[in-house]
């Protein structure tokens, strides 16, 4: 069970949505022109909060790494976990691009135990614990996202920012109907 979460190839690039997110998500955030006028200061700012999504999208790939190789999911839970694990693939990488595009150093993905550590993996006793895990996980990457479009000097990266959210938001749906919770009941749930 610690064989790493590496779907084949074909399988990534069967989902077009990821495929269509990773393009656009390049292509709104390492080709934005606007960025590339910006003062350095703003950018430098830019830069900072695009580096607190990389570590998000860092620690989710571990999270759902830690999950996987727990051997406590089943396996229809487990190709779950693979999709949004490669959605996360996906966001780290365009995000890393566009880090280097606007002249800034990505900051680095931790050790496994450190991320094991700190998201409390010894206390995952069964699927449910994991799905739990990764539900709080994707809820609070989706407040994280939306919560810093506003703070954006260049109005591209908060659209890009606001899709990534829509991907966590997502994932955040599908994993409390696994978990056969409800769904918040009042509108405006998210971001506040």
């Amino acid at each position: 069970m610690s064989q790493l979460i590496a779907p084949p190839r074909r399988l990534f690039l069967s989902r077009s949505s990821q495929i269509t997110l990773s393009a656009a998500a390049v292509g709104l955030l390492a080709g934005s022109g606007a960025a590339h006028a910006q003062s350095s200061t703003s950018m430098a700012a830019d830069v900072g909060i695009l580096n607190v999504a990389l570590g998000l999208e860092h620690e989710a790939i571990n999270a759902y790494q830690l999950g996987a190789m727990s051997g406590l999911l089943q396996k229809a839970v487990l190709d779950v976990a693979v999709a949004f694990q490669s959605h996360h693939k996906a966001h780290r990488d365009a995000l890393i691009a566009t880090i280097q595009k606007m002249g800034g150093m990505p900051v680095a993905e931790k050790k496994m135990d450190d991320y094991a550590k700190a998201l409390n993996a010894g206390a995952l006793k069964n699927q449910a614990d994991v799905l739990m895990l990764a539900t709080r996980l994707e809820l609070g990457a989706t407040n994280a996202y939306l919560g810093v479009i506003p703070a954006f000097r260049d109005n591209k990266l908060g659209q890009v920012a606001a899709r990534l959210a829509a991907d966590e938001t997502m994932h955040y749906t599908a994993l409390m109907g696994a978990l056969g919770q409800s769904l918040p009941n009042g509108a405006l749930s998210f971001g506040a």
